[in-house]
């Protein structure tokens, strides 16, 4: 093979000039060619591309400057065909168009793209369905791991993903198993907090509206509810609404059913299982001249900026977003890192504790005999 220095055009050109034409006799530049011209191995360019560290540094200068002067790109879809997997990250949420799991692709995103890692994001929209068939896609797609916030309890999809070799970590999601890693928040805990504080603003009808009671989460906020009644020490009243998802249009449909009470029965105080549910109560309750906090108190969880926004600034029980999705990235990063290197790998649980933020829409107190 005839070498060539940094000054010659890519293989296969000839230089334009007087009596010279372009000749394109090849038309794709290969690894071998980058070696070629930094007077490598084909093994240094790999390793400067997947283990840099591992090349001296006027070395690796040499193999960057050549893939620059040839306009070398790796054919990613091969490499991943060799190795297996790919250095891209399945991310599924149950539903991108809240904020909440908005933050909480983005704190993901940040940890895993200083790690050289891509990530590709799935809506669910809350559906066991499409859950299953986006799992399905990441799997075709080879992707290296995936960060899932389960609709379901530890759902036989992502078990299969790792009988496949495929780690998962459950996001938003306490793990009933040790079969997963998982970052979540203790919502049975966030419940009762959410719950004490309407209770000691003197309210004793209250009522929780939630999402489906398929949703972990939303049975966990519920549980919480019911301690804090179990424990208030005073007569106190609970309504459940049910809502067929955790969005603005529920809420608002689930004011209209509240304030169809007679009113010796409508609640006082309200706690949604979400702030978008809660978003939806106060529209309600405003457009129908419900007066929050003075007429009802409103209280939301996850603490999404909207929250603070709203035309009466929500009190939620507020949770670390970008935060929850990068330590989420970075318990799968681990497992990564161990299936690479063969050594053993614990899973483990991350739980946030709840903090509870108060704003107007709860600040009312109801004075009590």
């Amino acid at each position: 093979m005839r070498r060539f220095n940094m000054a010659d055009p890519p293989p296969g050109r000839a230089l334009a000039g007087k009596g010279r034409t372009v000749v394109n006799r090849r038309t794709s530049v290969s690894m071998k060619d980058v070696a070629a011209l930094a007077k490598v191995s084909v093994g240094t360019v790999s390793n400067v591309l997947n283990a840099p560290e591992l090349v001296a540094e006027d070395t690796r200068e040499r193999v960057e400057l050549a893939i620059e002067k040839l306009g070398w790109v790796r054919n990613e879809s091969a490499r991943q065909l060799r190795v297996g997997h790919s250095r891209s990250i399945g991310m599924l949420v149950m539903d991108i168009a809240n904020p909440f799991f908005a933050d909480v692709v983005r704190g993901a995103e940040e940890f895993l793209d200083e790690r050289g890692y891509s990530v590709q994001i799935g809506n669910s929209d809350q559906r066991p369905d499409r859950e299953d068939r986006l799992l399905d896609q990441f799997e075709r797609q080879r992707v290296r791991g995936v960060l899932l916030a389960p609709i379901g309890e530890n759902p036989e999809r992502a078990v299969r993903l790792r009988q496949r070799g495929i780690p998962v970590v459950l996001v938003d999601r306490a793990a009933g198993t040790t079969d997963f890693c998982s970052v979540g928040m203790d919502d049975i805990e966030g419940g009762r907090v959410a719950t004490d504080h309407l209770i000691n603003q003197g309210h004793r009808r209250l009522a929780f509206v939630g999402g489906p009671s398929s949703l972990a989460q939303v049975r966990d906020r519920r549980r919480g509810v019911d301690l804090a009644l179990a424990s208030a020490g005073r007569e106190t009243s609970l309504l459940v609404v049910s809502t067929p998802l955790l969005d603005v249009a529920s809420g608002t449909v689930a004011a209209a059913e509240l304030l169809a009470l007679p009113d010796a029965e409508r609640p006082t105080a309200v706690f949604a299982a979400n702030d978008l549910l809660a978003i939806g109560l106060l529209q309600g309750f405003v457009l129908a001249g419900v007066r929050v906090p003075e007429d009802v108190a409103l209280i939301g969880y996850d603490d999404i900026a909207f929250a603070a926004a709203a035309a009466v600034p929500l009190s939620s029980i507020r949770q670390a977003r970008g935060q929850l999705g990068a330590q989420a990235a970075e318990l799968l990063f681990e497992e990564i890192t161990a299936i690479d290197s063969g050594e053993p790998h614990q899973h483990r649980t991350v739980r946030a504790a709840p903090e509870l933020v108060v704003r107007r829409s709860s600040a009312y107190q109801i004075v009590t005999n």
